[in-house]
C-alpha cells in the first residue's frame, strides 16, 4: 500500500515534469477543484458527512494524514469522520480559506489552505491542509489529505 502511494505521488511529479498543463488546462482545473471544495463545504455544513466524502477518491489507496496518524481507504476515512463528528453540532460550520491551487499536470494538482470549524457549543477548531488531487474518470478527487 505504501509503495502504491509513493508510486502515485512520484507518477504525479513525473507527469508534471514531462507535460506541464497549459494555461487553459490550469484555469479549468482550478475552477473544477474549487467546485469540489465548495460542494464539500456545503455538504459538511448541512451535516452530510457522506456527501462531504464524495470529494474523496473512493478507493482503498486514499490516504488521510491527521493528528491520529495515517488512515488508508475511503470507508475508513468516512468511519473516522463519523466517529469524530457524530452530530451536526459536533461538525459545526466549515470554512476553507487561503486556498492555493497549483496544477502539477493536466490530471494532478495540489491544494494548500486553511480550514476552520465554527462550533459555538463544542469550541472552534482550525488548522491547515495539503491535498493531492487527481482527475480520475473525468472527476477531480482528493487522493491524499494531510490536515493538521
Amino acid at each position: 500500500m505504501h509503495r502504491f502511494l509513493l508510486f502515485l505521488l512520484l507518477g504525479t511529479c513525473a507527469c508534471s515534469a514531462s507535460r506541464p498543463p497549459t494555461v487553459a488546462q490550469s484555469t479549468a482545473a482550478r475552477q473544477a477543484i474549487l467546485r469540489v471544495l465548495t460542494t464539500q463545504t456545503a455538504a459538511w455544513n448541512r451535516g452530510d458527512v457522506a456527501g462531504f466524502m464524495q470529494g474523496y477518491w473512493q478507493n482503498d489507496s486514499l490516504v488521510f494524514i491527521g493528528k491520529s496518524g495515517l488512515t488508508y481507504g475511503w470507508q475508513r476515512t468516512l468511519d473516522n469522520y463519523r466517529r469524530s463528528y457524530p452530530t451536526p453540532a459536533a461538525m459545526g460550520q466549515l470554512d476553507f480559506s487561503h486556498l492555493q491551487v497549483q496544477p502539477l499536470s493536466p490530471d494532478a494538482a495540489q491544494v494548500i489552505g486553511r480550514w476552520h470549524l465554527a462550533r459555538p457549543t463544542a469550541g472552534d477548531l482550525q488548522g491547515h491542509f495539503l491535498l493531492v488531487m487527481r482527475r480520475i474518470n473525468g472527476q477531480w478527487v482528493v487522493v491524499a489529505d494531510h490536515s493538521s
